[in-house]
């Protein structure tokens, strides 16, 4: 069909919309869509934050929706992302990882209204979030072993030579390559997500510019197709702001979980 000839013209269109550009100033010295989304994100957060903080005050019991679902994501972050993984040293790392999840949630749901391009659909952004990451639970490490012992805490005891330094070779290697991990399961997630919608976005709007065009067999047939388009569109962005919470949930858990492990005497 004709529609299906248009679609990789429209795709290639959707894909160069995410290519960073400057809003102000140039890409050396200036600000991109993305970062501009970044520090809405931002706004965003500190805003909730002070109204948050602001209705919470007034009363000792939590009232009101709002305060009620700010209390519950602030609660599941540090139950379930912190304080179950480490234990008691949990409040100590509680404000790092509430950050990096608040932030990152924050961002990909901004993804998901259509026309936005938050800070995590740039690869820039996730490789800067998943070093801030990378730094921290290493510095936890050198922090409690120092820095030769931490590299040392990498090869495993009570293994044999020549095999232990085998191990603690893929255990450096390893270590290094989280900050790849992290960055780029972030950034392919999102990305990836927001193409889909966009894809299928265009094949509902192609079938219906066709049926406003004149109300023939052909293009009344072509709207139904659309309908479904629409409807398969409806449940990917029902799952993309899934994803999006999902993604934002795996980074703070394993930057939790990277923080434990550095924690640990063995």
């Amino acid at each position: 069909m004709g529609e299906f000839e248009e679609l990789p013209e429209h795709v290639n269109e959707l894909v160069d919309s995410f290519i960073a550009e400057p809003v102000v100033g140039d890409l050396n010295v200036g600000i991109t869509q993305y970062t501009f989304y970044m520090f809405l994100a931002v706004a965003i957060i500190f805003v909730v934050l002070f109204i948050f903080k602001k209705k919470e005050s007034v009363s000792l019991v939590p009232q009101g929706r709002f305060v009620n679902a700010v209390e519950y994501v602030i609660e599941f972050a540090r139950k379930d992302l912190v304080e179950d993984i480490l234990h008691s040293t949990w409040r100590q790392h509680f404000p790092f990882i509430a950050t990096v999840f608040f932030f990152i949630l924050v961002n990909n749901l901004l993804g998901v209204i259509p026309g936005m391009h938050p800070g995590t659909g740039t690869i820039g952004v996730t490789f800067a979030l998943a070093l801030i990451s990378f730094v921290y639970f290493i510095y936890v490490g050198v922090k409690k072993d120092g820095g030769w012992g931490y590299i040392k805490s990498l090869k495993p005891k009570g293994v044999p030579f020549p095999l232990d330094w085998l191990v603690w070779l893929i255990e450096l290697f390893s270590t290094f390559l989280r900050l790849i991990t992290l960055a780029v399961r972030l950034f392919c997630n999102m990305f990836a997500g927001h193409v889909v919608m966009g894809t299928f976005a265009i094949l509902a709007s192609l079938f219906i510019s066709r049926f406003a065009q004149g109300v023939t067999l052909e293009a009344f047939t072509g709207a139904g197709i659309s309908l479904l388009w629409l409807l398969v569109l409806i449940v990917i962005y029902l799952v993309e702001i899934l994803v999006a919470a999902i993604q934002a949930y795996v980074f703070s858990l394993l930057t939790a979980v990277y923080v434990q492990i550095a924690e640990e005497d063995e």
